[in-house]
């Protein structure tokens, strides 16, 4: 079943879907991301990519509720670093759940768009989080051309690992933990939708990409890092 990337559509990237059902996903998501730990290993990553500067800007590709970037300016201003922080999505929608959930002092400037916009917008470091797995193949080689151009320190993909146990096993997790129906389905979907190690290295080539690491990162996280 999960030996081929599943290429279903999942019903959140439905632009047609309720404004409020579309915020509960997302926050639901976000309890998602801390119970899986998420947001671990990108933190972990800008430790290595810019962990010694006072200052850094960074730009989130895909923000969705905000929390990655809220995350990061925790991370930031515990280390007592200057960040300038910006997030895009093309989900009009995730911006207005984001900069409610966002306290207007914290460093982050939500947008609404293309990634590709900010071509030349010279970030320290690009990440994305649970969003190269609802690209197309021509997508996601022409995103990773975009942040190996314009991410100066590094770029970090933070995405799912297609694994068998994972698979069967989420649907229990989010029935146990109460999360939306909607999560509950797309969250399976996601998984087979993922890719797996070896599914990188063709992708990575063809974007000319050749000095990023493919890491599998506990639990069941499928990571790509490009430190410069």
């Amino acid at each position: 079943m999960l030996d081929r990337r599943a290429q279903a559509d999942e019903i959140m990237d439905d632009p047609a879907l309720d404004a409020d059902v579309y915020a509960a996903v997302l926050c639901d998501l976000a309890k998602v991301n801390t119970v899986t730990m998420a947001r671990r290993p990108t933190l972990e990553f800008l430790e290595r990519a810019v962990g010694g500067r006072s200052e850094i800007s960074l730009l989130d590709i895909g923000f969705g509720q905000g929390d990655m970037l809220r995350a990061i300016a925790r991370w930031a201003r515990n280390r007592g670093k200057t960040a300038r922080l910006v997030g895009i999505d093309l989900n009009p929608r995730s911006e207005a759940v984001a900069r409610g959930m966002t306290n207007a002092s914290e460093p982050i400037e939500y947008c609404t768009g293309d990634y590709a916009d900010l071509a030349g917008e010279s970030f320290d470091c690009i990440v994305s989080s649970l969003v190269a797995h609802h690209m197309t193949h021509a997508q996601l080689v022409a995103y990773l051309r975009f942040v190996e151009a314009e991410a100066t320190a590094g770029w970090f993909v933070n995405d799912l690992h297609r694994h068998g146990f994972a698979h069967a096993g989420y649907p229990l997790l989010a029935r146990l933990a109460g999360w939306h129906e909607i999560v509950r389905k797309d969250g399976q979907l996601s998984i087979a939708r993922s890719y797996r190690p070896r599914e990188w290295l063709p992708i990575l080539a063809e974007a000319g990409v050749t000095a990023a690491a493919v890491k599998r990162v506990f639990p069941f996280r499928l990571c790509v890092e490009r430190l410069k």
